[in-house]
């Protein structure tokens, strides 16, 4: 749960640190192809932080994360279990659309897990879901695809924050196989009484200069689209 006494000050630096991300130039393909960076948006109190993969084709136009289909089942999803997007943040393991909808490289994952990193520790979630392989994998830091741990809410100490990390499938897996919807639901309904539980005991923080991120897992398959969502 993030701590009120702190909130004015990780409210200004999380402002500061999406002004920094806004110019990021550490994939040059990326930012020759981009409209903007979407660094996400939501409540940054918030005890919920949802990590997608990538920004599409409306959210690169719109500089917001899931404002496309995938993000209004988010909508209807966060609906079912008394919440709205206004009470939640919602972020991406890239803050820069892949050229084609394409699936995210090994080397932009890299380049970009420091900001969610940085996310993470400014925002002081409770609850991390993941939506999809890519940022399964890499909170996880294991070649387990989605299919195989969704709806299995644990303990992970993810950079500086000790969180519950519940992995479902990205919302995008039940636009293309509408069955999948049912399970998205199901794993959705676990999110209130994860977040009644309250914050894990946090892990002594030992200084360091930078939240340090985790290792890019390479994804398995790489159907070079984003299908590989799911």
């Amino acid at each position: 749960m993030a701590d009120s006494a702190t909130a004015p000050a990780r409210r200004a630096d999380l402002a500061e640190v999406g002004a920094q991300a806004s110019i990021c130039e550490r994939c040059p393909h990326l930012v020759a192809t981009r409209t903007q960076v979407v660094f996400g948006a939501g409540d940054p109190d918030a005890d919920l932080l949802f990590v997608g993969e990538a920004p599409g084709a409306d959210e690169d136009t719109q500089g917001v994360p899931f404002v496309g289909r995938s993000g209004r089942l988010l909508s209807e999803l966060l609906a079912g279990i008394g919440l709205s997007r206004d009470d939640v943040f919602i972020a991406n393991v890239l803050k820069c659309r892949p050229p084609e909808n394409r699936n995210p490289s090994a080397e932009e994952i890299a380049h970009c897990a420091p900001w969610l990193m940085r996310q993470l520790e400014l925002i002081e979630p409770i609850v991390v879901v993941t939506l999809g392989n890519f940022a399964t994998r890499l909170l996880r830091e294991d070649t387990a695809g989605i299919t195989k741990v969704r709806g299995a809410a644990e303990i992970r100490t993810i950079g500086p924050r000790t969180v519950r990390l519940l992995p479902v499938l990205h919302p995008a897996a039940a636009l293309y196989t509408p069955s999948n919807r049912a399970l998205l639901e199901a794993d959705f309904g676990l999110i209130p009484d994860l977040i009644a539980a309250g914050p894990p005991p946090q892990e002594q923080a030992v200084a360091e200069p930078e939240p340090e991120a985790p290792s890019v897992v390479e994804p398995a398959e790489d159907s070079g689209d984003q299908l590989g969502l799911f």
